[in-house]
């Protein structure tokens, strides 16, 4: 991992921060590669042991060249050319007199490895025909130790596979993948990295030995971030000698990264959607074979870390409609189970939230045994912080309505309140009335609310608009109370502006005429009906178009 990177703190390699189950983890094949060396080792032993022979190598291809692997007796120095004339094909036979042979030892076409033999003097035909028949051999047995390492190798990755496939949880699923890559591979540390594509990050829940937390990181930072960009792997021996590295993360932890490999995580359709990085081997350094090896374990990876992903972002999504469904459930508890009974008046409100936890309220107190108070109310925006605001309201207005009467010093303490409070900066527009039964007058104040409307027994249509500006907006605001007599028959219609801006396909409104009209037509039906016919031609209108706001629709028939 990088400097940047740092979740490179993460410590793989200590066993007491290792889980307890650790011990279910596959181990690397160590057993294989030290028969292997072992055998490599007994093959030039024996070959040098044959009579006339002085000396005996055996070469290997890692990490894409040819290398010395294990030598035996007086030979000359290691000569690769040598060795890469054989793997091409070439004579067996040195130049210098027939005092060098070389052989490769195959199997299935597969150079296993390459033995050369030195002789104290020219190597005669007969012993040549020995050692060809040893070389045979030789190739035989280094052929069964590879089949049982191609076996292990086969085992380790079943068996990673079952553990990657064991868990959904994407914290203990990062937690794996470090055990494994940083067991297969002998390394100190590791991270895994998430590629965050709208925010151009790369991130992290975890590194084995910190704080579970979540890290991030621009992707232009650190050889991670290289990667992520770029998709090449990367492998050194000396990071602080990269330009890419940056020691910083180093000098905040006190760790010294020097061999580092970092390589893509890609998903089935070759897109990157991470980077694993390993950091400090804990013998020797990072090896092609160590790259090859996480790029097969990569592939399950990916698959699993999609998996991963997919399963906690549906987890929160459950928890926000979880979260929503109680809001919506709190704030219909705020609003009256059903309207209040007024002698000579009828009264009916319905409420249709939306899918949204909203802001729009209503409710009804009593001020006097011959008056009510009547709110309609309107929060700007949606979410949980204009249901809290509508929530607030609510309880500030029942504490008013109990110690103030007058309309102007409720509205005018309700925006103080709303202005002072410097948590929630949110507007608000409301409607207020105070009806007085005996005499029948209707007092209001609109705060820039849409307007209601009073419509005659004749049709006549009356906009109620005195008042001022929505609450919140400035400080020490006037508001101007409205007076209204009310008649027989006279509807009164209020609404929030989930009615007057619901829109159709073709994004047209309703508006505020449809509605007057609809309402002046349906004038002589009970209020019940009244509310049901509007919620009713407005769903109508806005078929296939979605519900952007809730709403509410109050009506109060005069008898």
């Amino acid at each position: 991992m990088s400097s940047n990177e740092i979740l490179s703190s993460a410590s793989a390699g200590t066993e007491s921060k290792q889980s307890s189950s650790a011990s279910q983890f596959p181990k690397p094949p160590q057993a294989s590669l030290v028969q292997m060396c072992e055998l490599a080792r007994q093959v030039v032993e024996v070959a040098q042991a044959f009579p006339g022979v002085s000396g005996a190598r055996l070469w290997q291809t890692a990490d894409g060249e040819l290398t010395a692997w294990q030598q035996s007796g007086e030979i000359p120095l290691a000569n690769k050319s040598i060795g890469e004339k054989v793997s091409a094909g070439h004579a067996t036979a040195g130049a210098e007199e027939r005092s060098r042979w070389l052989c490769p030892l195959s199997r299935n076409d597969e150079i296993l490895g390459i033995l050369e033999v030195c002789g104290s003097g020219t190597l005669s035909v007969d012993l040549l025909s020995s050692i060809e028949k040893f070389a045979r051999i030789a190739a035989m047995a280094l052929g069964q130790v590879a089949e049982q390492q191609a076996v292990q190798d086969l085992s380790s990755i079943l068996e990673a596979t079952k553990l990657l496939n064991s868990t959904l949880d994407l914290r203990e699923l990062v937690n794996i993948i470090l055990q494994l890559s940083s067991r297969l591979c002998g390394a100190d540390r590791g991270t895994v990295f998430l590629l965050d594509r709208e925010r151009n990050e790369i991130w992290s829940l975890k590194g084995l030995g910190l704080e579970e937390r979540e890290i991030r990181l621009p992707i232009e930072r650190g050889i991670a971030g290289w990667v992520a960009r770029h998709g090449d792997p990367v492998r050194i021996e000396d990071a602080s000698a990269d330009p890419r590295f940056d020691p910083a993360v180093d000098r905040a932890l006190g760790y010294h990264t020097r061999e580092l490999l970092a390589l893509s995580i890609r998903n089935k359709n070759g897109e990157i959607i991470g980077v694993l990085e390993l950091l400090n081997k804990k013998t020797g350094s990072f090896t092609a074979g160590d790259e090859n090896s996480l790029n097969h374990l990569s592939v399950h990876v990916a698959v699993a870390l999609e998996n991963a992903q997919l399963h906690r972002e549906l987890l929160a999504t459950q928890r926000i409609e979880s979260d929503l469904a109680l809001a919506r459930s709190v704030q219909h508890g705020l609003l009256p189970e059903k309207p209040p009974e007024l002698e000579g008046f009828e009264i009916a409100v319905a409420y249709v939230p939306s899918l949204m936890v909203g802001g729009d309220y209503y409710d009804f107190m009593r001020l006097k045994p011959e008056s009510l108070l009547a709110v309609i109310a309107d929060v700007e925006g949606k979410g949980v912080a204009s249901a809290l605001m509508m929530a607030n309201l609510h309880a500030s207005l029942h504490t008013l309505a109990t110690h103030v009467h007058a309309l102007e010093h409720i509205v005018e303490s309700i925006n103080e309140m709303i202005f002072s409070d410097t948590r929630v900066q949110k507007l608000l527009s409301m409607f207020v009335a105070v009806i007085d039964e005996r005499n029948r007058v209707l007092h209001y104040i609109n705060a820039g609310h849409v307007p209601p409307v009073v419509i005659s027994s004749g049709g006549e249509v009356v906009r109620l608009d005195e008042g001022g500006i929505v609450l919140g907006a400035v400080a020490n605001a006037a508001y101007q109370r409205g007076r209204l007599q009310l008649r027989p028959g006279d509807v009164f219609a209020a609404y929030t502006d989930g009615i007057t801006e619901a829109m159709d396909v073709q994004g047209e409104q309703y508006g505020f005429q449809r509605l007057v009209n609809l309402v002046r037509s349906a004038r002589t039906s009970p209020a019940k009906q009244i509310v049901e016919t509007v919620l009713s031609e407005v769903d109508r209108f806005s078929t296939d178009s979605p519900d952007e706001d809730d709403r509410v629709m109050l009506i109060l028939k005069v008898r």
